[in-house]
């Protein structure tokens, strides 16, 4: 049996997200047996910076976390941009941690992550140019493939989706994590 069968993850973007961001997790989750869930601000579709045009399934004033297993956050400028001003989708993004459930974050997604005040005192990795933002956030910021810190899985860029995609199934089968941060 597929080691997430039975679980519900959630990818949140809207409009300029990283086409291979949003396809390859979401491929590597769905093959995992997960039920993946589009949630965005967006209504009808997105469409990436690449033209990969997807369904939204759920709008992030409707989504509750409480629904979900885990989070995947694909990154993209513009996508990353839009969604640290939408108040719904930072409020999403931060009630996970609040519930310690795993959250996967590539590339600039993890501006949504700043906004939240969510990631101080985290060691993690993200597309270079967001370095400062987060060391001025609190995280300890590493250039690597991929980091792991209690449910937290982040990567730099697309080069990195193999790493990132098997950490991330693997996160989300061990499920909610204990560990707390200040």
């Amino acid at each position: 049996m597929p080691a997430l069968t039975g679980k519900r993850v959630a990818f949140l973007l809207t409009d300029g997200f990283e086409d291979s961001e949003l396809t390859s997790p979401w491929e590597a989750v769905s093959q995992a047996g997960a039920e993946t869930v589009l949630v965005s601000p967006a209504d009808g579709e997105v469409t990436g910076k690449n033209g990969h045009t997807q369904a939204v399934d759920l709008a992030a004033s409707a989504a509750s976390s409480g629904d979900f297993d885990g989070l995947v956050l694909p990154g993209g400028v513009v996508n990353a941009d839009h969604l640290r001003t939408d108040a719904a989708s930072v409020d999403f993004a931060r009630a996970f941690f609040a519930e310690h459930k795993p959250v996967s974050v590539i590339c600039h997604g993890a501006w949504i992550l700043i906004e939240a005040d969510v990631v101080r005192d985290r060691t993690m990795t993200s597309y270079p140019s967001l370095k400062t933002d987060l060391r001025n956030a609190g995280a300890e910021w590493v250039d690597e493939e991929v980091v792991v810190d209690a449910g937290l899985v982040s990567s730099r860029t697309p080069d990195d989706l193999p790493a990132f995609n098997a950490k991330t199934v693997e996160e989300l089968a061990e499920g909610t994590h204990r560990e707390q941060h200040a």
